[in-house]
Protein backbone atom coordinates (compact mmCIF):
# COMPACT_ATOMS: atom_id res chain seq x y z
CA UNK A 1 0.00 0.00 0.00
CA UNK A 2 3.10 2.78 0.46
CA UNK A 3 4.38 1.54 -2.97
CA UNK A 4 0.89 2.79 -4.36
CA UNK A 5 0.61 5.78 -2.48
CA UNK A 6 4.27 6.59 -2.23
CA UNK A 7 3.42 7.22 1.69
CA UNK A 8 7.12 6.97 2.38
CA UNK A 9 8.75 9.75 -0.10
CA UNK A 10 6.66 12.55 0.19
CA UNK A 11 3.81 12.09 -1.74
CA UNK A 12 -0.35 12.01 -1.46
CA UNK A 13 -0.20 9.18 0.94
CA UNK A 14 -2.95 6.83 1.43
CA UNK A 15 -6.07 9.31 1.10
CA UNK A 16 -5.55 9.16 -2.43
CA UNK A 17 -7.18 5.79 -2.88
CA UNK A 18 -10.43 7.17 -1.68
CA UNK A 19 -10.62 9.57 -5.22
CA UNK A 20 -11.83 6.33 -6.84
CA UNK A 21 -14.95 5.62 -3.88
CA UNK A 22 -15.83 9.55 -4.57
CA UNK A 23 -16.53 9.29 -7.79
CA UNK A 24 -17.79 5.67 -7.96
CA UNK A 25 -20.32 7.49 -5.64
CA UNK A 26 -20.96 10.88 -7.17
CA UNK A 27 -22.00 8.53 -10.22
CA UNK A 28 -23.73 6.59 -8.40
CA UNK A 29 -26.07 9.62 -6.93
CA UNK A 30 -25.93 11.11 -10.52
CA UNK A 31 -27.68 7.56 -11.97
CA UNK A 32 -30.21 7.24 -9.19
CA UNK A 33 -31.22 10.77 -9.33
CA UNK A 34 -31.80 9.83 -13.49
CA UNK A 35 -33.45 6.88 -12.83
CA UNK A 36 -35.98 8.19 -10.43
CA UNK A 37 -36.96 11.61 -12.37
CA UNK A 38 -36.07 11.56 -16.48
CA UNK A 39 -35.76 8.34 -17.50
CA UNK A 40 -39.21 7.31 -15.73
CA UNK A 41 -40.93 9.83 -17.07
CA UNK A 42 -41.81 11.80 -14.35
CA UNK A 43 -41.40 15.79 -13.07
CA UNK A 44 -39.17 15.20 -10.73
CA UNK A 45 -39.68 15.48 -6.47
CA UNK A 46 -40.39 18.89 -6.81
CA UNK A 47 -43.47 19.10 -9.50
CA UNK A 48 -46.42 17.92 -7.49
CA UNK A 49 -48.12 15.23 -9.95
CA UNK A 50 -50.50 16.09 -12.85
CA UNK A 51 -54.35 15.03 -12.23
CA UNK A 52 -56.17 14.19 -14.84
CA UNK A 53 -59.84 15.44 -13.99
CA UNK A 54 -61.68 15.27 -16.98
CA UNK A 55 -65.20 13.20 -17.03
CA UNK A 56 -63.92 10.23 -19.47
CA UNK A 57 -60.79 9.86 -17.23
CA UNK A 58 -63.39 9.93 -13.50
CA UNK A 59 -65.10 7.36 -15.58
CA UNK A 60 -62.13 5.06 -16.37
CA UNK A 61 -61.53 5.67 -13.02
CA UNK A 62 -64.90 4.40 -11.58
CA UNK A 63 -65.30 1.73 -14.23
CA UNK A 64 -61.26 0.36 -13.09
CA UNK A 65 -62.54 0.33 -9.03
CA UNK A 66 -65.51 -1.46 -9.81
CA UNK A 67 -68.58 1.25 -9.32
CA UNK A 68 -69.65 0.51 -12.95
CA UNK A 69 -70.01 -2.28 -15.09
CA UNK A 70 -68.95 -2.39 -18.34
CA UNK A 71 -72.85 -1.72 -20.18
CA UNK A 72 -73.01 1.11 -18.36
CA UNK A 73 -69.01 2.84 -18.93
CA UNK A 74 -69.63 2.35 -22.92
CA UNK A 75 -72.97 4.23 -22.83
CA UNK A 76 -71.27 6.84 -20.59
CA UNK A 77 -68.65 6.86 -22.83
CA UNK A 78 -70.57 7.38 -25.79
CA UNK A 79 -72.61 10.31 -24.15
CA UNK A 80 -69.06 11.94 -23.01
CA UNK A 81 -67.84 11.56 -26.74
CA UNK A 82 -71.02 13.51 -28.00
CA UNK A 83 -70.59 16.19 -25.67
CA UNK A 84 -66.68 16.61 -25.50
CA UNK A 85 -66.09 16.29 -28.91
CA UNK A 86 -63.34 13.53 -28.26
CA UNK A 87 -62.81 12.34 -32.15
CA UNK A 88 -60.38 9.23 -33.30
CA UNK A 89 -58.29 8.83 -36.61
CA UNK A 90 -60.33 9.11 -39.62
CA UNK A 91 -62.70 11.91 -38.21
CA UNK A 92 -65.45 9.89 -37.03
CA UNK A 93 -66.52 10.52 -33.42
Amino acid sequence: METLAHFGDGGPGPWILFFPLIWALAIGAGITLLRRTVWRGRRGPWRPPVEDNSPIAVLGHRFASGEIDEDEYWRRLSVLDEQFGRTRKGGAA
